[in-house]
Order: structure tokens, then C-alpha cells, then sequence
């Protein structure tokens, strides 16, 4: 197995890191593996955990973490470039083969290895930097400790638009421009809406989803999104072919019509990353209009409309309203 990635900028989801998080755990929790760094750039390191047991692995949004005995940890970040591979040794007397391309973390059991490549980051820390890195990030979706009411404490509060917000990591860890783009499509939201502006189910649906769709991510090595009435089966249309894969609504379709009202999805740059998002399922908040005189035989409220026609447009508005997703406290990789 290996964290294949597409070409192009691209930093793993959070997705990618819990499966090589359980990657790692399968094949080496519990064993004393031999550590290596062919590269030379993480020597030191190595020497210091070569020939322990590795006592398992977890992920916090985009970072990895492997655990050794005395608390010890080796913190990986993957960035743009980082991948890791992993193979069997059929012999332990012939390990696990030489070494390939610039590796700069070989781990090597008895019927395994594991070789990292490319990271933005590759070091020990300790108790407390690790806990001072968990404190940095928001709640991750696939994480069972995850607490939604963290996010939402930010978002609630700040003035940025909502498509900014879920790309920051300390609002929310984990999420990338995929399930971005995609979350907020599925919730029919603006991506520019500022975050105080979201309405609190809104975003209670938005990170049910998220866990949902994550957690399929895991599952399935890639990034699902289209609801079963829009996959090409469904829709008698050509599976997609992109490099980063999957079937999604509006990620990487630019000037492609919207699979569900046909209009074309859109793009711009917002805080220096690519945004995707359809203009008619996604439409803008429309604007309150001024106070009108009331007309004949109606009863002006304080808005200055009347009242039997604001009832008529409430309930109309109540109609195509979505009922308020069921408060979801806590995320995990299923």
C-alpha cells in the first residue's frame, strides 16, 4: 500500500493519514521494528528509537504520529511532497531490499516495511509538544474525541467567509479543498457566507457529513461525495476522469455543468487556494428589501410588512427548508 497522491499542488486529507495511520498499527504496533534514515536527514532520530517497539499510530488532521516507549513520538506532517510506501519482506534474513529513491524514515519489521519520503516534517516530540500540537488544531471529523462545539465556537464569531474557515486547522483539522468544496455544495451553502452569519444547524449538518464522508474516505482509499442519485450509473454519464479521482459534485469541474441543475460550477481564488462551487445551488443570501407601506385590509408588522403575507412567505420559506440535522457531538473513523 501507499499513499498514492495525484499530481499536481496537492496536500493529503485527513482521510489519507487515518488509513496510513491503521497502516502502520497492522503492521507494526505491538513489534520491535528497526529504524533507519538511508537519507540521513533524520539520523539522529532513528538511532535514538532503532530496535524498540512501536506501540502504535493515530492521525490529528493532516499529522501522523507513531508512538514509542517513554512517550516518545515521531511526528510526520506529509506536506506537498511526502508519501509513504509500504511492502512485505518475504525473508527475514533478506530484509526488506534496498532502498529506493531519498528515504528519510525506513521502518522495518519482521514481515514488513514502511519507507517515508518527501515529508514537510519528520522529528521527535515529546509529551508535551505533542499536546501542544493537538491544542493547536481544531476538532478532526474521523476522531473519536472530536468535539464539533469547538469548530463552531470559532466559525460563530468570526467575519471570514465560511469556505475560508473550514481550510484553516485550528477551526477545524483535517479538511482539505476537496471536502471543502464539496461539503458546502452537499449543504447548499455560499462559500462565501461569513462564518457568524451560518446558522448553527446548518453547520451541525455540515460536520455530520464531513464524518460521514470521511470516514467512506478511509474506507475506500478516495473521496466520494455524489449522493447515489448522481452517480454515473445513475445518471447514464462517464465515470470522471480526474488525478485526484472519485466522483465528486463541483471539485476540479470548472465551466462543466453542475450535475444537479446543469449550470455551469465556478472558480476563484480565496486565501490563495482554488474554490469551487455552483452558483445556483449555492446561491447568495438574498438581501432584505426596504420597509413597504402596508397594503389594503393588512396589518403592518414592525418590519413594515404585512402581516398576514409575512405568515404566507414564512411558510413558504418553511417548506423548502430542510429539517435542522440531528446535533452530532462527537467524530470517528468507522
Amino acid at each position: 500500500m501507499g499513499s498514492d497522491l495525484p499530481k499536481g499542488e496537492y496536500v493529503p486529507e485527513g482521510h489519507t493519514i487515518h488509513r496510513l495511520a491503521q497502516e502502520n498499527t497492522r503492521r507494526f504496533a505491538g513489534r520491535t521494528v528497526a529504524l533507519s534514515s538511508p537519507q540521513g536527514r533524520f539520523a539522529d532520530g532513528a538511532a535514538l528509537l532503532d530496535g524498540t517497539e512501536l506501540v502504535g499510530a493515530e492521525a490529528h488532521g493532516k499529522h501522523l504520529f507513531l508512538e514509542f516507549p517513554g512517550e516518545r513520538w515521531i511526528h510526520v506532517h506529509l506536506g506537498l511532497a511526502g508519501v509513504f510506501r509500504f511492502g512485505e519482506i518475504a525473508d527475514p534474513a533478506d530484509g526488506p531490499g534496498p532502498v529506493v529513491g531519498v528515504v528519510r524514515l525506513r521502518i522495518a519489521g519482521d514481515d514488513s516495511w514502511a519507507d517515508l519520503r518527501g515529508p514537510n516534517t519528520c522529528e521527535i516530540v515529546t509529551r508535551t509538544e505533542k499536546d501542544a500540537l493537538h491544542a493547536r488544531l481544531g476538532p478532526d471529523p474521523l476522531r473519536p474525541d472530536a468535539d464539533p462545539d469547538q469548530a463552531w465556537e470559532r466559525i460563530a464569531r468570526s467575519a471570514k467567509p465560511i469556505a475560508e474557515l473550514l481550510m484553516d486547522q485550528k477551526v477545524l483539522a483535517g479538511v482539505g479543498n476537496v471536502y471543502r468544496a464539496e461539503a458546502l455544495f452537499r449543504a447548499g451553502l455560499d462559500p462565501h457566507r461569513e462564518g457568524r452569519l451560518v446558522k448553527r444547524a446548518t453547520w451541525d449538518a455540515i460536520w455530520a457529513d464531513l464524518v460521514d464522508l470521511m470516514a467512506e474516505g478511509v474506507r475506500v482509499n478516495r473521496i466520494d461525495t455524489v449522493r447515489p442519485e448522481h452517480t454515473p450509473e445513475a445518471m447514464g454519464r462517464p465515470p470522471r476522469q480526474d488525478d485526484h479521482g472519485g466522483e465528486v459534485y463541483v471539485y476540479r469541474r470548472t465551466g462543466m455543468p453542475c450535475l444537479v441543475c446543469d449550470t455551469e460550477v465556478r472558480i476563484e481564488e480565496l486565501a490563495g487556494r482554488n474554490l469551487f462551487w455552483c452558483p445556483k445551488c449555492q446561491p447568495k443570501a438574498r438581501k432584505r428589501r426596504a420597509a413597504a407601506a402596508p397594503a389594503a385590509g393588512g396589518a403592518a408588522t414592525a418590519s413594515g410588512t404585512p402581516a398576514r403575507s409575512r405568515r404566507t412567505s414564512t411558510a413558504a420559506a418553511a417548506a423548502h427548508t430542510p429539517a435542522p440535522a440531528p446535533r452530532v457531538r462527537r467524530g470517528a473513523v468507522r
